[in-house]
């Protein structure tokens, strides 16, 4: 998603329109009503405004209505019965919380965070939720190596893999920087190549059992304390968040947004970027930019 932002600026003339602009009235005049009329040709004609109220909106209302309502089936429990998945972050939070919902419908489940008393925890918390099994690698996302080993070790466990939710992140601040190039470093190794690394030794096994990769990014009780004093919002309730991630995961949605205010949805699932993707991708040679 991209934001913009509009910044002010200034327009150059030159001497003899400026002098002109200070010292005489008539031109001030002049201007005005010149405005004036220009506001008069490009007023929107009747037959105009009639034509976007009779057409246009209600084809734009269809539109949404489709976008927003036709696309995805129904969510049942047993889609992810027997499914092998990974849970990474999952010591606490939204990740605790997914492995919980994972098990109670009866999937198989290797969870990953730094701290192994409370991994075994959650393990055996799954196991107790009907969980087809459940493991736990303890480790930190730092190590690069680490990461990739996670994987294939978690594959050699359940047999395969069909799901990969990413969900950790290295723990920040909200304060401005002061030249400390260790904890951006840390925070890109973290919370972005880290992902990398976990997906590229996924892919291989993802695309075996035709999986799906969920990336997770959250406003829930853990990172709202992180955060606590410098943004006042309340946090979102984890366990249904998490269980709005696999229902997301699981019938393979582009997105989801999990928020009570209306709005949220609204902006960020933008149908302009469909509208533009229907527009665009048609003239990419797809399958030449695979091959490369």
């Amino acid at each position: 998603m991209q934001s913009c932002s509009s910044a002010g600026g200034y327009q150059s003339f030159p001497a003899p329109f400026i002098e002109e602009t200070v010292f005489s009235p008539m031109w001030a005049l002049g201007n005005v009503v010149e405005n004036q009329l220009a506001v008069g040709v490009f007023r929107p004609a009747p037959c105009r405004m009639a034509f976007m109220k009779k057409y246009l909106l209600p084809i734009l209302g269809l539109f949404m209505a489709y976008y927003y309502y036709s696309a995805y089936e129904e969510f049942r429990p047993e889609m992810l019965q027997g499914k092998k998945v990974i849970v990474t972050g999952a010591s606490k939070g939204i990740g605790r919380e997914m492995a919980y919902h994972l098990a109670k419908m009866g999937a198989h489940v290797v969870v990953t965070a730094r701290s192994k008393e409370t991994l075994q925890k959650v393990v055996s918390h799954c196991l107790e939720l009907g969980a087809a099994s459940a493991h736990y690698i303890a480790g930190t996302m730092e190590d690069m190596t680490f990461a990739e080993q996670f994987v294939a070790q978690a594959g050699k466990l359940m047999g395969g893999l069909d799901m990969l939710i990413l969900n950790h992140i290295t723990n920040t601040s909200l304060n401005l920087f002061h030249d400390d190039i260790h904890h951006v470093r840390k925070s890109m190794e973290v919370n972005f190549l880290s992902y990398v690394v976990l997906t590229v030794a996924a892919l291989p096994m993802l695309k075996q059992s035709n999986g799906s990769i969920v990336v997770v990014s959250s406003l829930a009780d853990t990172a709202m304390k992180a955060v606590s004093g410098i943004i006042n919002m309340q946090a979102a309730p984890k366990e249904e968040c998490a269980l709005e991630i696999i229902k997301g995961g699981a019938l393979r949605q582009e997105e989801v947004y999990y928020d009570s205010s209306l709005w949220t949805t609204l902006l960020m699932r933008n149908p302009c970027r469909k509208i533009l993707e229907f527009l665009y991708l048609p003239s990419y040679n797809m399958d030449r930019f695979t091959k490369n």
